[in-house]
């Protein structure tokens, strides 16, 4: 399945501490969990946004590194960001739209708000 929301999007922070803040993704990080048999039972699918959800470690110094606090970029769940559409800059839904151009099947992702084209997902010949 084609990915909604992907590493190098303008998102905007819905929920939570940071809600409001914008920032582009960093990392997309996908967990799947699975019972005995090899099922899988949930994908938790969570993002790194810059400048969002900024924490504070304490490190000990090393032989090869300098102690002290540094701060990094945690991990929020993907559900409390929402893509900035790139034509209002508002927060906007993500669909996909299967276009038959030149003898070709191409998936676009695409902002459910103003109905722009953000990206090719898949191109497929159309076998006939």
């Amino acid at each position: 399945m084609a990915a909604k929301i992907k590493r190098g999007d303008l998102v905007v922070v819905v929920r939570g501490r940071d809600k409001g803040k914008q920032g582009k993704v960093l990392k997309v990080i996908k967990k799947v969990e699975r019972n005995k048999k090899g099922e899988v039972i949930r994908v938790k699918t969570r993002v790194v946004v810059e400048g969002v959800n900024i924490r504070k470690k304490h490190v000990k110094a090393t032989q090869f590194s300098e102690g002290g606090i540094i701060e990094f970029e945690a991990p929020i769940d993907i559900s409390n960001v929402m893509l900035v559409d790139p034509k209002t800059g508002e927060p906007t839904r993500v669909g996909f739209e299967i276009v038959e151009e030149n003898g070709y099947l191409v998936k676009y992702r695409v902002a459910k708000k103003s109905g722009t084209r953000l990206d090719v997902v898949s191109k497929k010949p159309i076998k006939k």
